[in-house]
């Protein structure tokens, strides 16, 4: 037998890990029932419809628009024009106009609680009423409005997970103020790298965080940033580990305390009204970042109307979210997922939003909150999962877990072992659902589906409408083998621009230069053809994504290249058989120094310090040269080949192919 015909049969042989329920109505069959009924169609599964989706693309999400109840001041004259490819970035429902936090709002169900917030160190569990919520949105909003901020004005975050952030968004979102956030650990640089770009009117902060059961401070990394970013108007710091009375904020200009900013709001003694400003369906919500491999990292902006579809489809839909779920996922607010979990609010289901150490106080801080709140979706990250089967934890012993149905999973690749370690000692009866897609579309192009079953190691299938193909080098179709993700459609949730890319060249680059008019985002998957499942293979170009935190090497060489004692620098990512990924920072010391332990670890405090904790990279090696090109490009993928036991054929177009034999057989990274 071949090695080919060998991993065809391996693949092929799929283990089941769980059957859906097959005496259960999901909204999943209520949606192909009502499909079938519209259309005349026979369609008796999901992979019926799923080919449906992707034929008939224009009538799957008119009759999506319609099934998931978005409210909307004027319905769309046009869905799409077919004629137009995915790489035309076509509008999509021409002549409508909503608003995404009116659809997060809508619910009348005042006194269910809308959000909880969970924090590291705190017993007490905030709750946020729905009634609560569209109040404090108002005053938000009315604030925000007070101070200047219109439509198409950057609101942006520094901010941990928390309520104050979910209400400040929604706010910036009933205005039509386009919101960006990063995360608390993120360094100035990584900050400035970012905001800078997009010229913010308005930045909300805190002044500490608890992470790791330790108080890290923050105003010194916010004075720095509001210092960088000289189009700020107004700071508001949010007291969050500290009360107000401790905390001083004279040296940050503009700046002011969260509850000073909200008594701006107020209309005399009475509160102030939920306005919503009824906007095209392509307006922008969001502004997201790319790695930053080459450079500055792309600020990809997000649609209001296709970030709410489309994280509808895979609710309702994938997920059968109702009001009656609980919903957590374990993210920080600068990931994708924060974005993806607060649009579940549109369904009626409650929210926990968690900051601080899945691990701290114990390792079954998560799931004791799952008992606790009564938790049935929860959301985490692969290496979560694999700490816990490291040390030994079994949930099933020590927790309940009676409520919870649905476990997702996403960052790399799920391990198969981990598939065996949650059926085992976590919950033998519970959706176990990989999932899959990126910052680049805000959501996913495949993952969890209650309609069909888990098999070990197996994403489950592709999303409805994602017309998800894997490629080889030459563009054909490749089935049970490696290759290069691919989306053949129009997609509602791929980005309407990047920002400061007036003629799209960047765009285009991004996502259409390796195979013309389909995209590309440079991951490896291999999809079954029995099962129809998906195992993502990681990246397939220069973009580091260790443990789901995707950045590029461009960010660690601008920290690591200051140090006097190195001439120069290569960071690339290492993958295991499991898919799971590493980041090496190999060092060319200068002439006059010597590659120590003592510079090792002050190139790790630095990156941890500018960047944060989860950008220090797992090994930093000593080489000896670095390959270049000959018109002088630095070639990380070259090396990520060499070290993956791969070889480089076109060695002409480097000015020292010699240096590519120095990172052959490394004996420090070889046991991965």
């Amino acid at each position: 037998m071949s090695r080919k015909e060998g991993r065809m049969e391996e693949i092929m042989e799929s283990k089941v890990m769980w059957y859906p329920d097959s005496k259960k109505i999901t909204q999943m069959d209520q949606f192909r029932a009502r499909v079938n009924s519209n259309y005349g169609l026979s369609l008796v599964n999901y992979n019926d419809l799923y080919q449906w989706s992707v034929e008939c693309y224009p009538e799957f999400w008119s009759e999506f628009w319609d099934f998931s109840g978005i409210v909307y001041s004027r319905r769309y004259d046009e869905v799409i024009d077919r004629t137009k490819g995915i790489s035309d970035i076509p509008e999509w429902f021409q002549g409508s106009r909503l608003n995404y936090a009116e659809n997060l709002l809508k619910h009348k169900e005042n006194d269910k609680i809308a959000l909880y917030g969970a924090r590291e160190g705190k017993e007490k569990v905030e709750k946020v009423t729905f009634d609560e919520l569209r109040r404090n949105v108002a005053l938000f909003a009315s604030a925000m409005r007070k101070m200047g901020v219109n439509t198409g004005d950057r609101v942006v975050g520094y901010l941990p997970n928390s309520i104050e952030t979910v209400e400040a968004m929604l706010a910036a979102a009933c205005i039509g103020a386009i919101w960006s956030a990063t995360s608390p650990d993120f360094g100035v640089n990584g900050v400035l790298d970012r905001f800078s770009q997009i010229q913010p009117k308005l930045i909300f902060s805190v002044e500490a965080v608890v992470y790791n059961g330790k108080e890290h401070a923050h105003l010194e990394k916010l004075l720095s940033v509001v210092k960088g970013l000289p189009d700020l108007k107004k700071v508001v710091v949010i007291p969050y580990v500290f009360p107000k009375d401790k905390i001083d904020i004279s040296k940050i200009p503009n700046s002011v305390f969260l509850d000073d900013f909200l008594a701006t709001g107020k209309v005399g003694d009475q509160a102030p009204q939920l306005e919503f400003e009824q906007l095209p369906f392509n307006h922008p919500l969001y502004i997201m970042y790319s790695s930053g491999t080459t450079g500055a990292p792309k600020c990809m902006v997000h649609s209001a109307g296709g970030t709410l579809i489309q994280h509808l489809k895979e609710h309702i839909l994938h997920g059968n979210t109702t009001s009656n779920d609980i919903v957590m996922y374990y993210t920080t607010a600068g990931w994708m997922m924060w974005n993806w979990l607060i649009t579940a609010v549109s369904t009626g289901a409650s929210l926990v939003l968690y900051d601080g150490s899945p691990l701290v106080p114990s390792l079954n801080v998560l799931w004791n909150l799952v008992d606790r709140l009564g938790i049935t979706i929860l959301g985490t990250g692969a290496k979560w999962l694999a700490v816990l089967e490291e040390k030994n934890l079994r949930p099933r012993e020590t927790n309940s877990l009676q409520t919870l149905h649905t476990i997702l999973s996403t960052g790399s690749p799920l391990k198969p072992q981990s598939y065996d370690y949650v059926y085992e000692h976590i919950k033998t009866n519970v959706l176990l659902g990989s999932i899959s897609g990126g910052t680049d579309i805000i959501s996913c192009f495949m993952g969890q589906n209650v309609c069909i079953t888990v098999y070990r190691g197996e994403i489950q299938a592709r999303n409805l409408a994602m017309d998800v193909e894997s490629w080889n080098e030459e563009g054909k179709a490749v089935w049970g083998e490696s290759g290069e993700l691919v989306c053949l459609k129009p997609l509602p949730c791929q980005p309407t621009h990047f920002w400061n890319d007036e003629n799209g060249t960047k765009y285009q680059k991004a996502y259409f230069s390796k195979f013309p008019g389909v995209w590309a985002h440079g991951d490896y998957c291999k999809i079954n053809p029995k099962t129809g499942g998906i195992v993502m293979l990681g990246r397939s170009d220069g973009t580091l994504n260790p443990n789901g935190v995707r950045f590029g090497s461009s960010e660690i060489y601008n920290i690591v290249e200051a140090f006097a004692e190195v001439s120069d620098s290569l960071c690339v990512p290492q993958y295991n058989k499991d898919g799971e990924e590493r980041v090496i920072l190999f060092l060319k010391m200068d002439n006059n120094s010597e590659f120590s332990k003592e510079l090792v670890k002050s190139i790790k405090e630095a990156i941890r310090v500018a960047l944060s904790a989860r950008h220090v990279p797992a090994m930093i090696l000593e080489t000896k040269d670095i390959p270049y090109t000959i018109s002088g490009k630095k070639v990380e993928v070259a090396v990520k080949q060499i070290i993956a036991g791969k070889e480089v054929l076109h060695r002409g177009a480097f000015s020292n192919p010699q240096s590519l034999d120095l990172y052959r057989n490394i004996l420090e990274i070889q046991n991965f």
